[in-house]
């Protein structure tokens, strides 16, 4: 009995202990709850805050890379463009530059053809000075001579080469004095020739009748080409008789002149 009622106290004592303790313990478990819970919460709002400054700068770095993918775009679109400018610039330029070409190649061709013409003049200046001389051998020292507009002219009076003023028909001593002309053509064959009647009374058919007198006889008795002659009447003012013109041949040298200027 005794022992039992010691062992009733024991567990009764124990009972008691654990009635006071528990209160406690749990108090200090709520505590620390509490404070695991306010710590949680921290963190909470921490991550919270991380989170949203995470979203701001991904925002901004979104706005970012938009603006440069922009600016790459207008980066793109005037490389376009200057490419383009680029190339239609090159393409202008070498038109012009051919356009260049051509217009100087034309000058340098132009150049080229005066330069001819004017070897030609040149070539006729000698030619001239050569062709007085000749003549001086040729017709005699009483031939009447002189140089003008080019052209060596060899002057006959009207009564030594037909007898009288108004004669058509050569005489001896015309037709003398033609055949030395048609030796001097012959000795330049490149050269022209033009037969002038001369009057100043205005009879011009008698002119022309006495320069194409004289002009048949070079070409049909002293065979001077024909596609070298010409004759024609004019004015002598106060002077009368037959002029012969010897000059370079127009006709060649129109052509050439004509022929140069189509190249």
């Amino acid at each position: 009995m005794k022992t039992i009622t010691l062992n009733f106290s024991r567990t009764f004592c124990s009972l008691l202990v654990l009635l006071l303790v528990s209160p406690l313990a749990m108090a200090q478990r709520k505590s620390d709850l509490i404070v695991e819970i306010d710590s949680l919460r921290a963190q909470v709002r921490q991550l919270e805050r991380s989170v949203s400054e995470a979203q701001a700068s991904d925002k901004a770095a979104q706005a970012k890379a938009e603006s440069y993918e922009a600016q790459v775009t207008e980066l793109k679109d005037a490389n376009a463009t200057l490419m383009a400018n680029l190339g239609s610039f090159a393409s202008v330029s070498n038109k012009k530059e051919d356009a260049l070409s051509k217009a100087l190649e034309s000058l340098n061709a132009k150049e080229r053809q005066l330069k001819g013409i004017e070897a030609s003049f040149s070539a006729n200046d000698s030619t001239i000075i050569v062709l007085l001389n000749d003549a001086k051998r040729t017709l005699g020292p009483d031939a009447k001579l002189k140089v003008a507009a080019g052209s060596l002219v060899i002057s006959g009076g009207l009564s030594s080469l037909f007898g009288s003023d108004n004669g058509t028909e050569l005489t001896a001593e015309g037709n003398t004095w033609t055949e030395r002309v048609a030796a001097l053509a012959k000795a330049h064959p490149d050269l022209g020739i033009t037969v002038e009647g001369l009057s100043m009374t205005g009879d011009m058919t008698l002119a022309a009748n006495q320069a194409t007198a004289v002009m048949n006889a070079l070409q049909g008795t002293y065979e001077v080409s024909e596609s070298r002659l010409q004759s024609r009447a004019r004015d002598g003012n106060f002077s009368e008789g037959v002029d012969i013109l010897l000059h370079p041949n127009y006709r060649k040298f129109y052509q050439m002149v004509q022929d140069e200027v189509k190249r």
